[in-house]
């Protein structure tokens, strides 16, 4: 194990993906501005021309001695890519952060919802995805009075990375001006289509994304008497999450309840918003929205709620926020 007690070096690993790329800039707009950023990822990514710290830099990939005297070690590329480097992370030392939800079963890990107190005896910590950070939350806001929390989340094309937007935005131009389209990410038609899964011959699979916000989802309520129920569908949109939840509750709470508890636990209510609020309403931001909730007419007690969240900026936010409590 190599010492590094006094290193400034963070290891960006997955640093040619949007999430990588997105946590870049936050940690360059942190406390750990001027800090040794190290880039790299598998070595189809390797090579690729980036910058950091404003200088021009060459993603590389992992070799023996990657994560040598790293004092911080991000993983934000495909699970299977954390899977093969995660021993090689831990056994340098360094406080390592896994963002692809390849950690979440493995021993000593500890799982982040960016709420809670850091338990800083901990090798390796898991930030959730963005539908598990939203649940999160949400069972924060209202647990004491829930009885139910149903959750249904509408995933974007971007996180399948950029191959995934260019496949969504080709197959969209496509299909406008009459031309078959091309499918070789998701082997299937995602443009002006809602989807429970993708084709079959697709790497990204919508069952193994569902199992893992799900795996989140219980890991968020291990402390709850409630379990939520969870779907997870393909939305044909570029990015953000959207959802949609119902909370069932076990006794009367008046709308303005339901707003003060939400804005207490840190959802950024959209009460006067001079727009419809949407996946494009969250883009850029690190805070989850919610519109106002809506009784449902047919249940007493149950409450339908509509949000959403930065797929991207979310987590990476959330990771820099647990970076810096974890050495403060």
């Amino acid at each position: 194990m190599s010492s590094n007690r006094d290193s400034n070096r963070i290891v960006i690993a997955g640093a040619s993906s949007l999430l990588g790329a997105d946590l870049k800039s936050l940690l360059e707009e942190s406390r750990f501005a001027g800090w040794d950023l190290s880039l790299v990822d598998e070595e189809i990514a390797a090579g690729t021309l980036t910058e950091a710290g404003g200088e021009p830099a060459v993603i590389q990939p992992v070799e023996e001695g990657t994560f040598d005297r790293a004092k911080l070690v991000f993983f934000t590329g495909s699970s299977q890519f954390t899977g093969a480097n995660l021993a090689a992370a831990k056994g340098s030392g360094a406080i390592v952060m896994d963002l692809s939800g390849a950690s979440l079963d493995a021993p000593n890990t500890s799982v982040w919802f960016g709420s809670s107190d850091v338990d800083k005896n901990r090798p390796v910590y898991a930030i959730p995805s963005a539908p598990g950070l939203i649940a999160a939350k949400l069972l924060t806001a209202f647990g004491d009075a829930l009885t139910r929390l149903a959750l249904v989340f509408f995933h974007p094309v971007s996180e399948a990375g950029r191959a995934g937007i260019e496949e969504l935005e080709a197959q969209t131009s496509h299909l406008l001006s009459f031309q078959s389209i091309g499918q070789p990410i998701f082997d299937t038609q995602v443009a002006f289509n809602l989807l429970d899964q993708y084709g079959p011959a697709s790497r990204h699979s919508l069952a193994s994304i569902r199992d893992r916000v799900r795996k989140e989802v219980s890991f968020a309520a291990s402390s709850s008497s409630v379990k939520p129920s969870v779907q997870l569908l393909h939305a044909p949109v570029f990015y953000g999450y959207t959802f949609v939840a119902l909370a069932e509750l076990s006794s009367h709470q008046g709308r303005e309840t339901l707003l003060d508890k939400s804005r207490k636990a840190g959802f950024s209510v959209e009460t006067t918003a001079p727009s419809p609020m949407g996946n494009l309403t969250a883009s850029g931001d690190s805070a989850i929205h919610l519109a106002i909730p809506e009784a449902d007419s047919a249940q007493p007690n149950n409450w339908w709620l509509w949000g959403a969240a930065d797929n991207i900026r979310l987590p990476a936010a959330t990771a820099v926020k647990l970076a810096e409590k974890r050495l403060a």
